[in-house]
């Protein structure tokens, strides 16, 4: 199952403001669940307390999976302010790509989230993701990006 299957254009947001990591991943679990934010704040907390998901590059992928959900979830955010995410080079994210899977989806997880570090290792796409205007332009971005890589 492809990023972009995961994707609505309502869980895309241009310029969020988010003070630090922790707001930022309070507002990534209320676009990834439809109900109680609760869930998806606990298994986005917990992934990030093994290992911070800082890509480097001012890029994140936060995630988690959870027994709790039925069907997978993504988000994907452009900062207004950059926030310091842990990220090995010590560079704060400004691009955010979150994943809210079932516990079950194991392979189908390290698939999606193999297809997001391929994509955000290319500078050309990062940066037209940061020069998109809205979130319009950043869902058409996102999505012209991966289709061509496919």
């Amino acid at each position: 199952m492809p990023f972009l299957d995961l994707l609505s254009a309502d869980r895309v947001r241009a310029d969020l403001v988010a003070g630090d990591k922790d707001a930022l991943l309070d507002q990534l679990a209320g676009l990834l669940c439809d109900g109680d934010r609760t869930v998806a704040r606990d298994a986005l907390r917990a992934r990030e307390r093994l290992g911070g998901t800082g890509l480097g590059h001012g890029v994140a992928i936060p995630h988690g999976r959870s027994a709790a959900i039925e069907h997978a979830s993504a988000a994907f955010v452009r900062l207004a302010t950059p926030v310091d995410f842990g990220a090995d080079d010590g560079v704060p994210v400004d691009l955010v790509a979150a994943l809210l899977v079932p516990a079950h989806f194991t392979d189908q997880h390290l698939k999606l989230l193999a297809e997001l570090a391929e994509l955000f290792s290319n500078s050309e796409i990062t940066s037209a993701l940061r020069n998109a205007g809205d979130a319009q332009t950043l869902l058409a971005t996102l999505r012209g990006a991966l289709r061509a890589a496919a």
